[in-house]
């Protein structure tokens, strides 16, 4: 199954735009296919934190900001969805994630 085809059949449904706008992020990056989902979706709601942490503050109200944000969130709990599949791998994913966001925060900053 594609990550696209996973997004798109998640459950509960997500509000259009939202998937649409993470399908187009994971587009964009067609090397993140070779991946699992859990990481490529990791990997897409970083790149979409970043793009929200980098606009500028007279940009931060716009929707576009407002969708990125909310689809890097849809991202990071999609990826913990997968991953469940294997509880035992939870706490690790969890530290890795927090530590990779953590890090890349601070190089915005």
């Amino acid at each position: 199954m594609t990550h696209r085809a996973w997004v798109e059949g998640a459950r509960p449904e997500a509000p259009r735009a939202l998937t649409a706008r993470v399908v187009e992020v994971l587009g964009a990056h067609p090397e993140w296919e070779a991946l699992p989902v859990a990481d490529a979706l990791t990997l897409a709601g970083e790149w979409l934190l970043e793009r929200v942490m980098q606009r500028e503050a007279g940009d931060a109200r716009d929707r576009a900001t407002a969708l990125d944000l909310l689809a890097a969130d849809a991202c990071v709990t999609w990826a913990f969805e997968v991953a469940a599949t294997d509880p035992d791998q939870l706490p690790e994913r969890a530290r890795q994630v927090m530590m990779r966001i953590f890090s890349s925060q601070g190089a915005v900053q």
